[in-house]
């Protein structure tokens, strides 16, 4: 099973409201999702991110691949960042 962290649109009729998710690749795109991971409003000024981190980077060390907008997301809010300095420090651990 390819599992993918993508958007998955919410909110109304020229209003949208995306919340951002983990689910199988083959799914619709606003089919049934695993988890939820935060949530993203493009209309607010400036745009809200929020995600849980933790629970981003659980995934992404589980071998999910972010969507090509869900990464420019998960950059922004400094997830990358963040698996980047646990990676490091889990290999000046092992040394």
């Amino acid at each position: 099973m390819a599992v993918r962290i993508r958007l998955r649109r919410m909110g109304a009729k020229k209003r949208p409201y995306y919340r951002l998710v983990v689910a199988d690749s083959r799914t619709a795109r606003d089919g049934a999702y695993i988890e939820a991971l935060g949530s993203y409003d493009p209309i607010a000024n400036p745009a809200q991110i929020k995600i849980d981190s933790e629970k981003a980077i659980r995934w992404l060390k589980r071998g999910a691949q972010p969507s090509d907008t869900a990464r420019r997301l998960l950059e922004k809010s400094g997830v990358f960042d963040m698996l980047k300095a646990e990676n490091a420090d889990s290999t000046d651990q092992g040394e």
